[in-house]
C-alpha cells in the first residue's frame, strides 16, 4: 500500500498498519489479492471534506482474503480497517481490528479473534495461546454494540488514553496477529464437505453482523450513494463464499 495516507494520520493508524503488514510477512506466504478496479484507490466528499479511502488486499494458502483499508475524511477523521478472512477449508477464527481516531485523538480502538463455529468458540490451541497474554488494563473500556455477539471473549474495546494505553494496544494487537498467523500456517486443510459448509455459514453470519454497522454504511451512503455503499459493503469489506462454490 502506499505510505501517502497513512503517514497523514494519526500516528496510532500508521503504527498498526505497518505492524499488520509486518507480522504477515513475516509469517505467511503472501501472494496479490485482485482488487475490483474502481475500489483500491477512492476519492469523494463528505460534508464539503475530501474523503480518500485506500485498500490493500492479499491472498494465502489459509486466508482467502487479507484486506487493510484506511480512510481519511479532511483533518477531521481518521479510520483503519482490518479484516482476515480465513480460506473455508480452515476451521479459524476471523481477526478484525478497527480503529477510529480524529483531532489528534483516537476514540475507538477493537481487535478480536472471532469465532465462526455454532457454538461461537475459539478452538482450544486459541484458548491456550490467548489466555497466557498479558492483560493490560485500559481506563476507558467501551461497550460493544447489540449486534456484536460475533465476538470472542477476548475481544478488546477501549477508547486509549494518552500514548502508554495506546502502545498497550497496539502490543496487543501484534500478539493476536502473530498467535493467529502462526497457527494458521500450522493448521490442516479440512477434508469434510460438511465441515466446510459449516465455516461458510460462520463466515457469513459475521459479516451479515457486521454489516449492520449504521455508521461505516452512513459514512459511505453520504459519500458515494446507497447503491455504491452497498456493493462496497458486500464486496470489499464483508464479501463472503457460498456454499455452491465450494
Amino acid at each position: 500500500m502506499s505510505a501517502s495516507l497513512r503517514l497523514r494520520q494519526h500516528s496510532l493508524i500508521c503504527q498498526l498498519a505497518d505492524c499488520i503488514e509486518q507480522v504477515w510477512q513475516e509469517n505467511l506466504e503472501l501472494s496479490p489479492y485482485t482488487v475490483p478496479e474502481d475500489l483500491g484507490y477512492i476519492e469523494g466528499h463528505l460534508e464539503g471534506e475530501k474523503l480518500v479511502i485506500e485498500n490493500l488486499c492479499y491472498q494465502t494458502p489459509q486466508f482467502r482474503k487479507l484486506h487493510l483499508e484506511l480512510a481519511q475524511v479532511g483533518t477531521g477523521l481518521d479510520i483503519l480497517h482490518c479484516v482476515m478472512f480465513p480460506n473455508p477449508e480452515y476451521a479459524l477464527p476471523i481477526f478484525g481490528a478497527d480503529i477510529v481516531g480524529g483531532r489528534g485523538a483516537i476514540s475507538a480502538a477493537i481487535a478480536d479473534l472471532s469465532p465462526v463455529n455454532a457454538e461461537r468458540s475459539l478452538p482450544p490451541k486459541y484458548n491456550q495461546a490467548l489466555s497466557s497474554l498479558p492483560n493490560p488494563e485500559f481506563s476507558q473500556p467501551r461497550a460493544l454494540p447489540e449486534w456484536a455477539d460475533i465476538f470472542s471473549g477476548f475481544c478488546f474495546f477501549v477508547r486509549p488514553s494518552g500514548e502508554q494505553e495506546e502502545q498497550s494496544f497496539l502490543s496487543r494487537v501484534r500478539d493476536f496477529l502473530t498467535i493467529h498467523c502462526q497457527i494458521a500456517k500450522a493448521e490442516t486443510a479440512l477434508t469434510s464437505k460438511q465441515e466446510v459448509t459449516e465455516v461458510i455459514a460462520g463466515q457469513q453470519y459475521y459479516c451479515e453482523k457486521q454489516q449492520q454497522n449504521d455508521k461505516t454504511r452512513r459514512i459511505l451512503e453520504k459519500s458515494f450513494g446507497s447503491e455504491w455503499a452497498d456493493r462496497y459493503m458486500k464486496t470489499m469489506l464483508f464479501d463472503v463464499v457460498k456454499a455452491e462454490d465450494k
